[in-house]
């Protein structure tokens, strides 16, 4: 996102364009506020216009944009930014007051406790995901599987829910966002029920430590393969272990798309999004890893070594506004083709950011069990 528009000649009627009456502040304008609302730039894109009602504050983003700083309207309770988005956004945000990150008041739709969503007039709906508030508790799987991972060390908990009565495993990493943060035990169900997924058994798995867990080692891969699978078959759920999917995003998409790599005969279906393709052992040490490092990483080098991944089915989704992390993808999903696999490549409207990841979440898995 560009830095925000110069509001030094604004007058009163500033906020008329986004549909706000009445003098910044008043009875008659809070009455009127919402979500925030978007009008066309001058120079393209948009202008999304944040509110906050109180003390000084900043809006910050998930995508790691830089946060921008609300200016205080007169001599008022009204706090605001106008911030340039690019056409067709999907973003995470929140308030950040002090050293406390909450979610907008005005806002319904949330993402947890302290997050809310917005999108920009022209961004793509997103069917099956439910609105969910900021103070909603989220529904969770009845099915729990207590694990002490001898390889990984330490417990963890589980969760398994059979959309549509079960069928294929589908392993979601990084588990406990998609169970309190975004809903997609609902989602599944609503896009099972519409025909536009098959029925499919979603596995929450909670990660402890990611930067340890989804680097390009073996232990994860092989403490799921010898010990949460076997606990998912003696749970009582339906589950088809044969038909394993495994869904990751970010440091999890690499993870994912290093499993199929490493274990072929576990992980042959994938859904991969933003997979963090700039990971070498030492990119963390580096300043700009996603700059200052080979584009694309370590499975980019193990792929030009030579891999057959004619029995990979792969879906690959990035935000289209991610900027560093495109080449890294770019070069990735290449090589993979190359390999043999069967790949698709989608561009979501998003930056680097779960909202993004979510419609590419379902439509993907959808496509690697081969639904329509």
């Amino acid at each position: 996102m560009r830095p925000p528009a110069d509001m030094d000649a604004e007058t009163d009627t500033s906020f008329a364009a986004f549909g706000l009456p009445g003098e910044p502040g008043s009875a008659e304008f809070w009455a009127a506020a919402g979500a925030p609302a978007s009008a066309p730039a001058p120079d393209g894109g948009w202008l999304t216009l944040f509110l906050w009602r109180g003390s000084q504050a900043s809006v910050g983003f998930e995508d790691g944009s830089q946060s921008v700083p609300l200016r205080r309207w007169r001599d008022t309770d009204c706090w605001y930014a106008q911030v340039p988005m690019p056409e067709r956004r999907w973003t995470t945000y929140q308030f950040l007051v002090d050293d406390t990150a909450c979610a907008d008041p005005l806002n319904p739709v949330g993402a947890g406790g302290d997050r809310s969503l917005a999108a920009t007039p022209d961004a793509p709906a997103q069917p099956h995901w439910p609105v969910v508030g900021a103070d909603d508790v989220l529904p969770v799987p009845r099915t729990r599987i207590r694990w002490n991972s001898e390889r990984l060390g330490g417990r963890r908990t589980v969760r398994v829910h059979p959309a549509g009565g079960g069928g294929p495993v589908v392993l979601l990493l990084d588990g406990d966002d998609w169970l309190y943060l975004h809903p997609a035990m609902t989602a599944f169900d609503s896009a099972v029920a519409a025909g536009d997924l098959p029925p499919v058994t979603l596995v929450f798995l909670p990660s402890k430590d990611r930067q340890v867990e989804f680097a390009c080692r073996p232990e994860l891969w092989e403490a799921v393969r010898d010990e949460l699978l076997p606990l998912v078959a003696e749970s009582g759920v339906p589950a088809d272990l044969d038909r394993l999917v495994v869904a990751g995003q970010s440091l999890g998409g690499l993870s994912a798309l290093y499993a199929a790599l490493a274990y072929p005969e576990l992980v042959s279906r994938v859904a991969c999004q933003s997979g963090s393709f700039w990971w070498t052992p030492d990119a963390l040490d580096l300043p700009d890893p996603l700059r200052d490092g080979p584009v694309g990483g370590e499975l980019a080098a193990r792929l030009r070594e030579g891999a057959d991944l004619s029995g990979l089915r792969i879906a690959f989704d990035v935000g289209e506004h991610e900027g560093g992390m495109l080449p890294h993808c770019a070069v990735v999903e290449g090589l993979v083709e190359e390999a043999g696999a069967t790949v698709q490549v989608s561009r979501s409207p998003a930056g680097h950011d779960r909202v993004g990841w979510r419609h590419a979440l379902l439509r993907d898995v959808g496509w690697v069990l081969g639904a329509p």
